[in-house]
């Protein structure tokens, strides 16, 4: 008897590269901590939450390169893909602090926080995902991300419940920070197509338990939820901040200095 084996399901290249690229750019700035954090047992827990976020990154890149072909690779997605080319919430990009000067822990916590939230429903769902190695991937990160979001909770609530300038600069980074998150729940074009075909990635659904999450922490920690802003940011659609560019300059120069190299 002969037997028909089941289509094997990917995820939309768009989407995968989606989710690489938010992984990749956030891992990238909370790297920026390394040797600057504001206390050595910090500096290790943001080093480490970065090699989280950039394997995450590797793996669904990888498996983008799959989906894509044509002699794609995890690295000729990475680093040599234009800033217009990538699509990651604008929110992840922005520098570590409202004004583009000196770093502001403040305002990496409350990124790593509204981000954590997030990624801890939309991985949790994605763990059903009929693309089997976005599964799996999805079942690994679930695990990571679940610690990302208490260390920023944690700090949250810390730096809320805390001084004078530590409960003044943590309302300043929502206020800040607040407004990129209305990204999240906006419509695209790479995520109406991964619902269309099935997958269980509808964000919008999942922006009740988000806010349930946020006003539980920002409840704990006396701290006010801004409101949510006018602007409509347009990160994952390759409209970004003027941010992402030097961002990815530095990241990329070496590769693309050297493209051919071997390591």
């Amino acid at each position: 008897m002969n037997t028909v084996e089941a289509p094997v399901r990917t995820a939309p290249l768009g989407y995968l590269l989606h989710l690489a690229d938010n992984a990749l750019v956030l891992g990238q700035r909370n790297a920026e901590w390394c040797g600057n954090g504001p206390v050595l047992e910090e500096d290790i827990a943001l080093a480490n939450m970065s090699l989280d976020l950039i394997g995450q990154a590797r793996l669904l890149y990888q498996h983008a390169a799959t989906v894509a072909g044509s002699g794609a690779t995890e690295d000729s997605l990475a680093y040599f893909r234009g800033a217009d080319e990538f699509r990651n919430y604008t929110l992840l990009e922005l520098p570590q602090s409202s004004d583009a000067s000196e770093r502001d822990y403040a305002v990496t916590i409350v990124r790593n926080f509204f981000y954590s939230a997030l990624m801890l429903l939309l991985w949790e769902a994605l763990q059903k995902s009929k693309d089997a190695q976005l599964a799996a991937i999805a079942g690994k990160s679930f695990k990571e991300v679940r610690y990302h979001f208490r260390h920023s909770r944690d700090w949250l609530v810390r730096l809320g419940d805390g001084t004078t300038e530590s409960h003044a600069r943590t309302q300043a980074a929502l206020e800040h920070l607040m407004p990129y998150t209305q990204e999240y729940w906006a419509p695209s074009a790479i995520e109406t197509v991964a619902d269309t075909e099935g997958r269980p990635i509808d964000v919008a659904a999942l922006k009740s338990e988000w806010d349930d999450l946020v006003n539980d922490a920002l409840q704990e920690a006396g701290l006010r939820r801004p409101a949510p802003g006018t602007g409509l940011p347009q990160g994952k659609n390759g409209q970004h901040s003027d941010h992402l560019a030097p961002l990815l300059a530095e990241m990329q120069s070496l590769a693309r200095a050297h493209p051919n190299a071997l390591w």
